[in-house]
């Protein structure tokens, strides 16, 4: 696998609710994360000692972000609609090289910043709200 370019890392959401899915205009840097949280079974049986984790248990998240300008006021109208009316929408997240993420997100931030001397920015922070689907790139 080559290097891939950073802005090839797209966040799409479904505006209207019908599966067609836009990118989030103007972001500048995205980040995705995946989690998995740990059930311990370790018992004084446990062979040498050595810690035991339940295979297949615990809570699986993912945690999305970005940044960027204002640039599209149609995806910024949607962005503030999902936080403000706590909606769950489907995101995607395209991942070059890898796949394509698909599921529902909440807006858990949306920030908005500016200087004087400056554009106007955002953030926004998404956690998974439950089933993601993965679908590997062919090639």
């Amino acid at each position: 696998m080559s290097a891939q370019n950073g802005k090839d890392l797209l966040i799409k959401v479904d505006q209207t609710g019908d599966g067609q899915f836009v990118t989030m205009a103007g972001l500048r840097a995205t980040r995705i994360a995946f989690n998995a949280e740990q059930v311990d079974v370790t018992s004084l049986e446990s062979q040498g000692g050595w810690r035991e984790l339940l295979g297949g248990a615990g809570v699986k998240s993912a945690a999305l972000s970005g940044s960027g300008v204002f640039r599209d006021a149609a995806t910024d109208e949607r962005a503030r609609q999902i936080f403000f009316a706590a909606e769950t929408p489907d995101f995607q997240v395209v991942i070059p090289d890898f796949g394509t993420i698909t599921g529902p997100f909440q807006l858990t931030a949306l920030e908005y910043a500016g200087t004087h001397d400056g554009e106007a920015t955002f953030e926004v922070s998404l956690a998974s709200a439950g089933l993601l689907n993965f679908v590997a790139d062919a090639g």
